[in-house]
């Protein structure tokens, strides 16, 4: 929202009884009208008022409802997106696919200059807003960050965390995080995720064709040659067989520091203290750039094959019509049991975690660099923890974000369209998670033999 209009509301859930959305409403209650909190007023919007309702009342079970607003929006009305957007600070928009449903809810933030927070895992879509809609919202003074749940925080924190261990004269060349998901009970995921993949792998040139129409975005200078990493790899220090995972992490993190490269000292706030101005630079002058990976990880060989299968299902399925209908309507065939359409239980919900290690390689001293064939001679391993991360981890990142937007707002850029590390990297987003169930861990620092 402009500066100097109160909207009624602090900020709105979108989609608040969709899978994800009804989790992040229960998130977002812990902290309206509580002491430290800047939260005050929300309300709830989507298509169907009574889901709404219900939603309501299960993320406050057993205790009666609180009167929190429930509006009326749907994605395919300008008009009432429009009208949502003029009664609050923050759009959270929890309506995916986003390629489907997104981009009204982005276009109208930038007509009215409301600040729009999502969930999107999904780089043509992120990659379209930040073509077709950055110049918009920076007039409008409107922020809209995209992938701000598991898709893409604790990938972006995750890295500055482990690249800010390396203290000069150590420099950093790579970081690989692998990431690996735990239950007691049977792991079943987020199927909005399942099916943002799948279309994911259907609009894949498109991205490629968007990426070809745009500058070439600057490209940060890494001390040392890149990575030619296995694609399978036992990687025995954490205990897990892994292999590349194409998710939106890796994509995301490299927007951010080709943003870091053009603007070496992060982006100026829309009315911060000197002293913040200060903090900001001195952050980022402590981050040094990394070629970065992703890999998700298994204790079992047996387990890996298991993913692999699923990627060559959604892979060769995902590239024709009658492919794609088979992929979505038969979500747990395909997954091997790992989605299904009514999603996990609360049980399978709570009982989950996830573990993201983050092996970062580089040079003791700068000068090795230099050498014929520099090999890295030290290793930084870190680690994120948290519960699970599709209905758990999820809704904290984002409601922390909701929170720093209207807690930091002037510290934060006017407008524009930015990766969550760019906007959120320099702030305190790392300590609110630490307080909030998702740890940050350095593991070890050794040297390595050349």
């Amino acid at each position: 929202m402009a500066e100097g209009q109160n909207p009624p509301y602090d900020l709105i859930i979108l989609g608040a009884s969709g899978f994800t959305g009804k989790y992040v409403v229960k998130e977002a209650l812990k902290f309206l009208n509580t002491p430290s909190s800047p939260l005050g007023s929300i309300a709830l919007a989507g298509r169907n008022p009574a889901k709404l309702t219900q939603t309501l009342k299960w993320a406050t079970h057993p205790d009666p409802p609180p009167p929190i607003p429930i509006l009326t929006a749907d994605t395919n009305d300008v008009s009432s997106l429009h009208h949502l957007c003029a009664q609050t600070k923050i759009i959270l928009n929890c309506v995916g696919p986003f390629r489907l449903y997104g981009e009204p809810v982005v276009a109208a933030c930038a007509e009215i200059g409301t600040d729009y927070l999502d969930i999107c895992g999904e780089p043509e879509f992120m990659e379209r807003m930040e073509a077709k809609y950055h110049d918009r919202t920076v007039d409008a003074g409107s922020l809209v960050v995209s992938a701000c749940g598991f898709d893409s925080v604790p990938a972006e924190i995750g890295l500055l965390f482990n690249s800010r261990q390396w203290v000069d004269p150590a420099v950093l060349n790579r970081v690989e995080a692998y990431l690996s998901l735990e239950s007691d009970k049977r792991i079943v995921g987020n199927i909005g995720t399942y099916e943002s993949a799948v279309l994911g792998v259907s609009n894949a040139h498109q991205l490629q064709e968007l990426r070809r129409s745009r500058p070439r975005r600057a490209r940060p200078a890494i001390p040392g040659p890149p990575p030619k990493g296995p694609t399978l790899e036992h990687q025995k220090k954490i205990g897990l067989w892994a292999v590349k995972l194409p998710s939106a992490d890796s994509i995301v993190v490299r927007r951010t520091l080709s943003t870091l490269t053009e603007n070496p000292g992060g982006l100026p706030g829309r009315n911060e203290s000197t002293e913040h101005i200060q903090k900001r630079e001195a952050f980022w002058s402590s981050v040094k750039p990394a070629h970065f990976g992703v890999k998700i990880g298994t204790k079992s060989l047996l387990g890996i094959l298991r993913i692999i299968a699923v990627g060559v299902f959604i892979g060769i399925f995902g590239n024709f019509a009658y492919g794609r209908w088979l992929l979505l309507k038969f979500p747990s065939v395909f997954s091997l049991g790992w989605f299904r359409k009514k999603g996990p239980s609360e049980d399978e919900v709570r009982s989950a975690t996830f573990k993201m290690w983050f092996v970062g390689h580089g040079f003791s001293n700068s000068s090795l660099v230099s050498q014929e064939k520099p090999k890295p001679d030290m290793e930084i391993v870190t680690r994120v923890m948290g519960p699970e991360i599709g209905y758990l981890t999820t809704p904290i990142i984002l409601v922390q974000c909701a929170l720093i937007l209207l807690n930091q707002r002037d510290n934060l850029p006017k407008g524009g369209v930015f990766t969550p590390g760019i906007i959120f990297g320099p702030t305190n987003l790392q300590e609110r998670l630490q307080e909030n169930g998702i740890s940050f861990d350095v593991i070890s620092k050794n040297a390595i033999s050349a």
